[in-house]
């Protein structure tokens, strides 16, 4: 089976492809040019690969949360390449793939995987790994302030866990509580799209595959909350 994945939802941007077992991909820190640069990925990984579009069994993306650009730049290229080639579509959590990755590289088990959302708030899931080997959420993803996601761990879990995401670092003081629990990976900041292959596929397995129409974007936060400045209300 061959599938092709793609992320644009954070400052990474990323594709994927599984043709016969073996894995094509790219990957660039890029946070101003992911429209410019999707769409070439794809046609290298293609190319490398040997394959047409059309031999694809289904189209794999980040459905978010991270970005509120990127993301929709992510499905709008997905929806695009699915439709021109009639393939079925599945969103997979920024936040999974993360927790994933941390599996691929460290056989991580349980991990709490926290992106900046900006705004002094974090994007959180919490994640343990099942039997066939694919992270599963232990609890809804959220957007929380910093100083409350040791609440939102031990009110599920009190199991050691591996914190991956862009929010560790940039939250480090307000995260400290959680020092005794959690144990980061520095290595792991922003999705992958090859740790979207695993989930997308077993997603497709299940049956779970939608039409590109019906592609939808997890953002979390609904609405964006914010202060006018002193002298301006």
């Amino acid at each position: 089976m061959n599938y092709l994945a793609i992320d644009a939802s954070t400052e990474a941007c990323s594709v994927a492809l599984e043709v016969a077992g073996q894995v094509y991909s790219r990957y660039e820190f890029s946070p101003q040019s992911h429209s410019l640069l999707l769409l070439p990925m794809v046609d290298e990984v293609l190319k490398e690969a040997g394959i047409k579009l059309a031999q694809l069994d289904g189209l794999i993306y980040g459905r978010g949360p991270g970005s509120f650009t990127g993301v929709r730049i992510g499905i709008g290229v997905a929806q695009g390449l699915a439709y021109s080639a009639d393939l079925k579509v599945v969103g997979v959590s920024t936040l999974q793939a993360m927790a994933q990755q941390a599996f691929n590289k460290s056989g991580a088990s349980q991990v709490i995987a926290a992106i900046d959302a900006r705004m002094s708030e974090s994007y959180c899931g919490l994640f343990a790994l099942n039997d066939e080997q694919i992270m599963q959420p232990q609890k809804d993803e959220a957007v929380l302030s910093p100083s409350v996601v040791h609440d939102y761990i031990t009110s599920t879990t009190d199991a050691a866990l591996v914190g991956v995401g862009s929010a560790w670092n940039a939250y480090q003081e307000q995260l400290a509580n959680t020092q005794k629990q959690v144990s980061v990976d520095a290595d792991v900041l922003f999705p992958d799209a090859v740790a979207m292959l695993a989930i997308g596929k077993a997603e497709f397995a299940q049956g779970n595959a939608l039409a590109p129409e019906n592609a939808e974007p997890v953002y979390l936060r609904d609405t964006v909350t914010w202060q006018k400045l002193p002298g301006r209300e």
